[in-house]
């Protein structure tokens, strides 16, 4: 059965939700970063670069730790009961009532409040203000 959020039991989750959130984007960031920096070493290993293995490796472990802190703090937000709608935007949903239909609470990182909700086929482009 799933759980409805009203507004307040939503925005109560918001300072939780926003350290994770951060912490999504910084890692997803630093994914991104090492994962260029690891092409550029096997680009350049093509040409001779037998020495780059000690790079590779430290590369790899940085990679692993970023991950397992990126799925740490995605099961942190699905143990919250809301759905990550864009980590690069901080787009986060909540599932609730309205006039008995079931409806979407929408925020997003660096809102003060939850202030818009949309149906659950419109999306974002579809938010309309509580």
């Amino acid at each position: 059965m799933s759980h409805y959020f009203t507004r307040e039991e939503a925005e109560a989750l918001l300072p939780a939700i926003s350290v994770a959130l951060r912490s999504i984007q910084e890692s997803r960031l630093g994914i991104r970063a090492v994962e260029e920096e690891l092409e550029a070493i096997r680009m350049e290993a093509m040409s001779n670069g037998h020495h780059l293995h000690e790079s590779t490796m430290k590369l790899q472990r940085e990679l692993e730790s970023l991950l397992q802190t990126l799925h740490i703090q995605l099961s942190k937000l699905q143990q919250f009961g809301c759905e990550l709608k864009d980590p690069a935007s901080g787009l986060i949903d909540f599932l609730s009532l309205r006039d008995g239909q079931e409806v979407y609470l929408c925020w997003r990182l660096g809102e003060e409040r939850i202030r818009f909700w949309h149906h659950l086929d419109t999306g974002f482009a579809g938010r309309q203000p509580l």
